[in-house]
């Protein structure tokens, strides 16, 4: 999946036109169509935000959406820089899981440990 086609098919699937996501996003309707078409990158974090709330997505279909754009970009899904870099501690875990080679179970297990402190 990519980013393109995933914001045609949600746009497609409401029974949006190009114009009914330009127009709020502030580009033009070629732009929207390269952009689902892959020929221009994705919208910026800002610009995701809109989208997000003009396809109804939910917090998971919306960091989907990021981490497609974020992808196709070749840069860190746009809803976490801001995060990683003001946070001391997260870069430092960044660090230490690259640097130890921890994988899909460690991390799994990491993020399960902390949904179940939250509850």
């Amino acid at each position: 999946m990519t980013f393109g086609k995933f914001i045609a098919d949600r746009r497609k699937d409401l029974g949006m036109i190009y114009r009914d996501i330009a127009e709020p996003l502030g580009v033009s309707v070629v732009y929207v169509c390269d952009v689902e078409k892959g020929r221009r990158n994705a919208f910026e974090k800002e610009k995701l935000g809109i989208l997000a709330s003009l396809l109804g997505l939910t917090e998971e279909e919306k960091a989907r959406m990021y981490d497609l754009a974020g992808e196709q970009r070749q840069e860190v899904s746009p809803d976490l820089p801001e995060y990683i870099m003001g946070n001391d501690h997260v870069r430092f875990a960044l660090r230490a899981a690259r640097d130890l080679g921890a994988g899909e179970a460690e991390w799994m297990g990491f993020v399960e440990e902390l949904k179940r402190r939250n509850t």
